[in-house]
């Protein structure tokens, strides 16, 4: 009976160990496919924003040339007018009484002047007192031109044709040339400036790309730029570089660019804020989808396909476009990295690599909002 149990123990225990083996001694792992990319060089067009300001080509304050009391106001602000078109009108008559007493004095010292020359002519008395009489005269006339200038001044007219801006005084204000600020302004808008800076590092970058041999070479060939408008839409013309500044500005550290663009349909106006597009072509660049990257203490790292294992590699981005890293160091054409599942992988694991084109990475990406 003992040895019956002792041998339905050694049974148990028997089943337990095989089932305890095959517990500790799972089946391999089955390797999982991944899409991965051979890296392309392209060649690629980013962009760099910077803040800009536009002006006007022609931006003339419009200020009296004499104080007085504004009478009329004879255009709104917005109306296109010519150059010597009258924009407003100050008070004059104390100026209309001014001109009546220099008009006395002309008549008097002319009246002066027609009284002595017989006497000379006679040698009665001396001629040295009608030439005394003729300056008199000259001096009473030159008052009277000021006078009638002044009047003139009092109809205050378009330095310029183009855009009335902000009118700053109306009807009854009294203005003089003192006057912190001006009437108005005057802007031509058929082309506008826009006037952008860059810091030292990207304006050294940016000539160092340029052709030429010489800083006006190298200004002529600058490429065309972009402006995007103050609602984010982009300006449907673009724009020229014209000028560089000499000098970096000391408070900021950044040198001051202006380009041109034609403004002939009146979109733009003198004051306007907008966003500067540069340029920059590489030619030739190693590139590597976003989509195939991941982050770690700071830097950018992919999957380098190495057989069927994943090895991460840390890249140098020197420049971004839409879905794709331009990368300087760390990769180069024709290296396999995993496309895409990155946060799914760690490093050394196996794969079974599934050759997918660029474009079908590029364009995978899921949008947010449906």
């Amino acid at each position: 009976m003992k040895s019956k149990i002792l041998l339905i123990i050694l049974s148990v225990f028997t089943i337990i160990s095989c089932t305890d083996k095959k517990q500790t001694n799972p089946q391999q792992t089955k390797i999982k496919p991944f899409p991965v990319i051979e890296i392309p060089t392209k060649t690629v067009t980013v962009y760099n924003s910077y803040p800009a300001n536009i002006e006007g080509i022609i931006n003339s304050e419009v200020r009296p040339k004499v104080s007085g009391y504004i009478t009329q106001v004879l255009v709104d602000e917005g109306e296109e007018v010519k150059q010597g078109q009258t924009l407003f009108k100050l008070e004059t008559q104390s100026l209309s009484q001014e001109a009546n007493a220099a008009q006395a004095n002309i008549n008097a010292a002319q009246v002066e002047v027609d009284k002595l020359k017989p006497l000379v002519e006679k040698n009665i008395i001396s001629s040295v007192q009608l030439e005394t009489a003729k300056a008199k005269l000259a001096q009473a006339k030159s008052n009277y031109n000021t006078v009638t200038a002044n009047i003139g001044y009092a109809n205050i007219k378009s330095p310029v044709n183009g855009v009335v801006g902000t009118i700053n005084y109306r009807k009854g204000a009294l203005v003089s040339s003192l006057n912190q600020l001006p009437i108005t302004r005057i802007s031509s808008i058929n082309k506008v400036y826009a006037y952008f800076s860059l810091n030292e590092k990207d304006f050294l970058t940016f000539l160092s790309n340029a052709e030429g041999k010489n800083m006006k070479e190298k200004i002529k060939n600058l490429p065309q730029v972009s402006l995007i408008m103050a609602n984010g839409e982009e300006y449907n013309k673009k724009g020229t570089i014209e000028t560089i500044s000499g000098e970096i500005n000391q408070q900021t550290g950044s040198i001051s660019f202006r380009a041109v663009f034609d403004n002939s349909e009146g979109l733009l106006r003198n004051g306007s804020s907008g966003t500067i597009k540069l340029p920059k072509t590489f030619k030739d660049a190693t590139i590597v989808p976003i989509l195939s990257t991941f982050e770690q203490q700071g830097k950018t790292f992919v999957y380098k396909v190495v057989k069927d294992s994943l090895v991460p590699i840390s890249i140098d981005i020197i420049a971004s476009k839409e879905k794709i890293y331009v990368v300087k160091n760390g990769v180069s054409k024709g290296t396999t990295i995993l496309a895409k599942g990155a946060n799914k992988v760690k490093a050394g694991m196996k794969i079974l690599p599934n050759l997918t084109p660029l474009d079908s990475i590029l364009n995978s990406y899921e949008p947010v909002f449906k």
